[in-house]
This record gives structure tokens, C-alpha cells and sequence, in this order.
């Protein structure tokens, strides 16, 4: 195996000169970069990646911190930790999962931070580490999502398209920006129709919508479409449905909004807006890999286009 010692003799220079070029070619001269690139062509020479990492004052750990409660049903997290660790592994780099009481924020090159909200604005603006969000934000981080706005806009168009007399939207009660971001989706589909708007808020558990839907269902007319913030909610809706004694697609329709998991074990199958959250995961740490070796590199935020997938929890009215 060549060394270090190797391309030196074949490009005619110094050790501390191929050193020089492997960690820090901005201080060696485009000419001498040449020598020895091709000096480590020729002998198929590739620098050790720890040791580049010690010379550049580099860890190769990125840790990821995950801000709200975790479903043990849903493998939203899973499929969207398992994109990052695959990135950051092509990488050279180690993924490190932490909690948010964590005192140790050193130690790393970087962070991937989900599920942030509001209040924790302070303390994440005082990392002195290059920080990706999974999730909008509206504070200058860049950030990593679906587009909300064209998720929600999908969902509620399909509806709209289908014939439904009504369409509500079953939201999210929290003050996040993806959130006002799928009830804008709904608003701004809705302001193409004659069609009056209702948005209806519950925290992000089933049980909630379930209980509203069993208990007021009556208030609306059959052929009413609820358009749903997360599968989570339209699982909650589809069950209140049946509970009160009516049945989806029959009488009502569902639109959920995640397609990650429950969209395929619930009863129907839920026509869902479907989010690559695998892809996010990749692009999370790409994101933040491109801030590691580029510290000056301006914000990007990258809003993946979700699909809308038609199962059996919506139909055609009969018009």
C-alpha cells in the first residue's frame, strides 16, 4: 500500500508538502497541487481519512437531536435517521444521537436538529457548530422538508376535483411554520372554489380527532372531505367515521398527509400525501456536510415535492 512517503518521492517533494496539499490545498501552489495529485493518481494513493480529520481539527461525528415526543408505532424518525446515518457513512462520518439536555455540544463537527420549536430558538442560535434543521423554520437556519404548502394544496385540490360538497381541514394545534405552511396548502386551493373553509386544530394524537369526529359527524353532510395535517389525525377521523356509524369511503372522505406508515395499516387504506422522508434524511446530512467543508456557504433550504397517493379512504361523487 503506498504511503504518504510515496508520492512525495514521485512528485519530487517534500512530506510536509503532500501534507500541505491533502489538508490545506488553498496554501500550496496550483502547480505543486498538480505534482502531487498525479503522483497519487499513479500510485492510487488515498489519504488516510482520520488522519485528514485530525490535521483539519475535525471529529467525523455528527450528532442529531430529535426536540419533540417520539411514536413507537411510526417509523417516520426511523426511515429519516436511517437516510442521514447512510449519508453521513459515505462520508467517513459518525452519527451520534443525542438528547436535548445533553451538556456536551462540542465534540462534533455539526448538528441535525428535528422537531424544533419556537422556544428553543435561543439556545440552538448559541451552537457554535454548523446546524441543519429537519423541518421550516423561520429563523435563518437552513433547513431541510417537503413543501407543505404544495402537500396540503395537492390533497385539497384532489378533493375539490372529486366532488366533494365539503372539505375541512384537520390540523395540528402547534405553532410551527410546516404547519401554517399545509393549512396555507388547504387555504389557498379552497380560495379557487365557492366552497366555505373550516379548519379544526387538535394536538397530534388520534384519539383526539377520533372523539371530535364520533361526537359531531353529524354536523356534517355526508360527502364532507377531511383533509388531514398528518396520517395520525386521518387514522383518528377514519375511526371516528365508523364508530359513528357511518363508513369512509361510502359516506365521507379522508386525506391524510405523511404516507410513511399507518396510511398502509389502517382500515381503509389512506389516500395520503406521501413525503420522501428517507431522501430528507440524505439531504439533511448532505446539507450539513456541504456547511462542515464550506463554513462561509450562504443558507440552503431544500423543500422535497410530495406525492399525493390515491387509496381507498376517498372517491368520485357522483356529480
Amino acid at each position: 500500500m503506498p504511503t504518504l512517503s510515496d508520492v512525495a518521492k514521485v512528485a519530487n517533494v517534500s512530506k510536509m508538502t503532500v501534507s500541505r496539499v491533502i489538508n490545506h490545498p488553498e496554501q500550496v501552489t496550483e502547480e505543486l497541487r498538480e505534482l502531487v495529485y498525479a503522483a497519487m493518481t499513479e500510485l492510487d494513493y488515498r489519504p488516510n481519512k482520520v488522519a485528514k480529520a485530525l490535521a483539519q481539527n475535525r471529529t467525523l461525528v455528527v450528532k442529531v437531536m430529535i426536540l419533540e415526543e417520539l411514536d413507537t408505532t411510526e417509523p417516520y424518525y426511523m426511515n429519516l435517521l436511517i437516510g442521514i446515518a447512510n449519508e453521513l457513512n459515505n462520508n467517513h462520518y459518525a452519527l451520534q444521537l443525542v438528547t436535548p439536555y445533553s451538556n456536551d455540544r462540542t465534540e462534533c463537527d455539526g448538528f441535525i436538529i428535528m422537531g424544533m420549536r419556537e422556544e428553543d430558538y435561543a439556545w440552538i442560535a448559541e451552537i457554535d457548530k454548523p446546524v441543519v434543521l429537519f423541518g421550516e423554520n423561520d429563523y435563518g437556519f437552513s433547513y431541510v422538508d417537503s413543501d407543505n404548502i404544495e402537500g396540503t394544496r395537492k390533497a385539497t385540490s384532489y378533493a375539490i376535483a372529486n366532488g366533494y360538497s365539503k372539505i375541512v381541514f384537520i390540523g395540528i394545534d402547534v405553532d410551527a411554520r410546516f404547519e401554517r405552511s399545509r393549512e396555507q396548502g388547504y387555504l389557498e386551493a379552497m380560495s379557487e372554489t365557492t366552497l366555505q373553509t373550516e379548519i379544526i386544530r387538535f394536538g397530534n394524537h388520534s384519539t383526539l380527532s377520533r372523539n371530535f369526529i364520533r361526537e359531531n359527524l353529524a354536523h356534517y353532510p355526508k360527502d364532507t372531505c377531511f383533509v388531514c395535517s398528518s396520517d395520525r389525525l386521518a387514522i383518528g377521523v377514519t375511526t371516528g367515521i365508523r364508530q359513528a356509524g357511518m363508513r369512509a369511503p361510502e359516506d365521507y372522505g379522508v386525506i391524510g398527509f405523511d404516507g410513511v406508515f399507518l396510511d398502509q395499516i389502517s382500515e381503509p387504506k389512506l389516500t395520503t400525501i406521501k413525503q420522501d422522508v428517507y431522501k430528507m434524511g440524505e439531504s439533511c446530512a448532505a446539507v450539513l456536510l456541504e456547511k462542515i467543508n464550506h463554513p462561509d456557504k450562504e443558507i440552503e433550504n431544500i423543500a422535497f415535492s410530495p406525492q399525493l397517493v390515491i387509496r381507498n379512504s376517498t372517491r368520485v361523487i357522483n356529480k
